[in-house]
């Protein structure tokens, strides 16, 4: 068997044993058309208050100044599907995806893991790790990489299992057999245009304007919610979880089975007063090892605060 061939099963196969749902491997080159792009998203200001977003252009799109001498990225997907919802219809809610331990930590672990067997399987391989949280233009590699399309939400879509997912790569010196990008497939649907609460998503979709969105008004944005978006936050204290919700292929979605994104006993069954009565006592046990600790007890209770507004 082909070096290429084998070293790619190789990799397929331990991925798969460490709980990566698809992997797939993209040649590792500068991004020219996503270039254009993120210098048009940019230039509308649609990353909003996230400096971070322009900062490093050429290692966004290009991967060999991130890792010099790449030659492939191997994409993957991580599933964090889970369907249970909040007990109280009223309580504010929290993205799915931060229901459990913070997914950065969880996913860079298997990661590495799956690194070092490369390097132990393989030989002196050089490779770096990323779970959102470097200058990666990740669903434009997951894209290339055959694992979706992304989709009118500006989502990564797969066509078996839907959008609820984090994307992880790693970028390395190893040439591998390449994958296919998928085309794609939303069609004419736009129910996630027609369902954002705050018309993030342009009208003929491919565009968000982070600045509207409901993720950045909850997470990265400091500054008190701008008054345009108040009673219009559908009751979301941290993320939202609406153009997946409503995306039609996330009927494919299919639960986890990751114990540490097993959320907290106590989260789910919290109601509406309870959150509006939340000490920092109970957010530190809820939230112990979980991404909302990004937002620290005060982003949280201003965003809780601002769900009274409906």
């Amino acid at each position: 068997m082909p070096a290429l061939q084998r070293h790619s099963d190789l990799i397929r196969s331990e991925a798969h044993r460490l709980g990566f749902e698809f992997v797939g491997f993209a040649r590792a080159e500068r991004l020219d058309e996503p270039a254009r792009q993120l210098e048009q998203w940019l230039s509308r200001n649609a990353h909003g208050r996230m400096g971070y977003m322009a900062n490093h252009f050429d290692m966004r799109v290009d991967p060999t100044l991130l890792v010099p001498g790449a030659k492939s990225v191997i994409c993957l997907t991580y599933n964090y599907f889970n369907p249970e919802k909040q007990a109280d219809p009223d309580a504010p809610k929290i993205a799915s995806y931060a229901y459990g331990e913070d997914y950065h930590f969880v996913v860079k672990d298997k990661l590495k893991a799956l690194l070092a067997f490369i390097q132990e399987q393989i030989g002196e391989v050089d490779g770096r790790c990323f779970v959102d949280s470097a200058p990666v233009m990740e669903r434009e590699w997951a894209q290339r990489a055959g694992l979706g399309w992304n989709g009118r939400n500006t989502l990564t879509i797969n066509p078996k299992r839907g959008s609820f997912f984090f994307l992880a790569e790693i970028i390395c010196d190893l040439p591998l057999l390449y994958d296919d990008p998928i085309r794609d497939h939303c069609g004419t649907c736009r129910r996630c245009i027609e369902a954002c609460p705050t018309e993030a998503i342009s009208p003929e979709g491919y565009f968000l304007d982070a600045s509207k969105c409901i993720s950045y008004l909850t997470i990265e944005l400091r500054d008190e919610i701008p008054a345009e978006f108040r009673g219009k936050m559908d009751q979301w204290m941290f993320g939202c979880d609406v153009c997946q919700d409503v995306c039609p292929w996330n009927r494919f979605s299919q639960r986890h089975q990751e114990p540490a994104f097993e959320p907290h006993p106590d989260l789910l069954q919290l109601s509406r007063q309870d959150w509006l009565e939340l000490t920092e006592e109970v957010f530190g046990r809820v939230f112990k090892k979980s991404a909302v600790k990004r937002v620290k007890y005060a982003g949280l209770k201003r965003n809780i605060e601002g769900t009274r507004g409906r």
